[in-house]
């Protein structure tokens, strides 16, 4: 009889897709793949360091798992694996702790599962981390998470990625679309590209080979898949070129997430960011010239040392005036060992909270703004398998979130629709239409 695996992920669209590849190791070792809610033989725990209470929340997930079963095998790997792995060996019941440069070699470190009464760490020096590892989520969903870069080589004054991740890298062009042709063979519709800073594609060994515009290039031309989105994008490395390709592209939708952090050039200052306001506005504009109905998302920080109140509403008026579509607000959080925790002017609690909150409606307002200016308008829809009070979800090229009553056909379709209007939980109703879409 196999034994059996069971994953947990938190964090980011790279962590799944990593924790999808990890499990394709335990499928090729001989493990049957299980429901974390169920027994198994071993539980992984993909962890993040960005989210807040990390040690909190890999606490509860290896309690949970150990309800299941109480003698599996606990290994922690991820971010928060790299960065605090003393910390998460005094965790009750860990029982193995892997770093960024060993997690994908879990198997060889696992091996016949003896529990230790002290925990297993392997975890090497960052700096030693150079490898570019491909990954790609399937079979758990409509669409696939497909990791084109990792690392960073930016410094921004508030990030622990550098720390957890190493320097950026990058895999082969050929590599990936490989991958690419992989993914699409097993009826994935939509391909979602990920990495920590995926527009400084094209690093290998330290050295500058390619581009990411050379990428999306190459993977437009792969047959067999309807899409592919491109995750988050630092504005400065989100080029003309770039946009315009996607403007008159056969796969790429009209859809970019780009982190700001801050409307405000002192605070961008001071995060060390690579841009100021600026040129945020300048790709802003630039996109909604070449495609009016793209939907751009924003990154957000509110709350960051020295950020001022003035600062702040310098931040909200910039948003509130841009044609953007909606908001990623995160509440900045002290980490360890970044240049940010040592800054003065810490902003207090109840007013990081206040200025969330502000935010957080503001974001509203502008997806529903921009989710009825597309009332009225045909688009395409890819429906996905999850039901809710007797209907279905999926989401449109240029990512408006659409319901229809639930239909076991068209679950992984796309279907060419009419949007008809925005429901009080802020998503569109439509109406499937018979024609054939020409996408302008």
């Amino acid at each position: 009889m196999n034994k059996k695996v069971a994953f947990y992920t938190l964090g980011c669209k790279l962590n799944f897709s990593e924790t999808s590849s990890i499990g394709r190791v335990f499928k090729d070792a001989g493990y049957e793949t299980t429901a974390f809610n169920s027994p198994a033989d071993v539980y992984v725990i993909n962890t993040c360091s960005v989210t807040d209470n990390a040690d909190k929340k890999c606490r509860k997930v290896v309690k949970e798992a150990l309800k299941h079963s109480p003698n599996a095998y606990i290994t922690i790997v991820g971010c928060y694996a790299q960065l605090k792995p003393k910390e998460i060996a005094e965790i009750p019941g860990v029982d193995m702790v892997l770093g960024a440069a060993e997690k994908f070699n879990i198997i060889e470190h696992i091996n016949d599962l003896t529990k230790q009464e002290k925990t297993i760490i392997h975890n090497a020096p960052i700096d030693e981390t150079n490898q570019f590892v491909a990954a790609y989520s399937i079979g758990d969903r409509t669409r696939t998470f497909l990791k084109v870069q990792d690392g960073c080589d930016y410094s921004c004054t508030f990030c622990t990625i550098p720390l957890a991740r190493g320097a950026s890298r990058s895999g082969k062009i050929a590599e990936i679309v490989q991958q690419a042709e992989e993914i699409a063979a097993s009826g994935v519709k939509e391909i979602v590209l990920t990495g920590v800073n995926i527009g400084d594609f094209g690093i290998r060994d330290g050295q500058r080979e390619d581009r990411f515009l050379d990428l999306v290039q190459a993977l437009d031309e792969v047959e067999g898949i309807d899409r592919i989105r491109i995750s988050s994008i630092e504005p400065n490395l989100l080029s003309n070129d770039i946009i315009e390709f996607v403007a008159k592209s056969k796969r790429f939708v009209p859809h970019f997430h780009m982190p700001l952090q801050a409307g405000n050039n002192k605070v961008l200052g001071l995060m060390r960011r690579r841009y100021k306001r600026e040129l945020y506005t300048e790709r802003v504009e630039f996109i909604k010239s070449l495609m009016p109905d793209c939907c751009i998302g924003v990154d957000v920080i509110v709350g960051f040392p020295g950020e001022e109140r003035e600062d702040f509403l310098d931040t909200y008026n910039f948003l509130n005036e841009m044609d953007i579509s909606y908001l990623h607000v995160f509440t900045y959080s002290e980490r360890e060992n970044t240049i940010a925790a040592q800054m003065d002017g810490a902003v207090p609690g109840s007013q990081r909270s206040d200025r969330s909150k502000m935010l957080h409606i503001l974001s509203e307002k502008k997806r529903r703004a921009f989710y009825e200016s597309q009332i009225g308008k045909l688009g395409d829809v890819l429906f996905e398998g999850d039901i809710k009070d007797g209907y279905m979800h999926g989401f449109s090229r240029n990512y408006v979130k659409v319901r229809s009553l639930y239909d076991p056909l068209l679950v992984n379709e796309i279907v060419p629709v009419k949007y008809l209007a925005v429901t009080d939980a802020g998503e569109v109703d439509v109406q499937e239409i018979a024609a054939p879409l020409i996408h302008s």
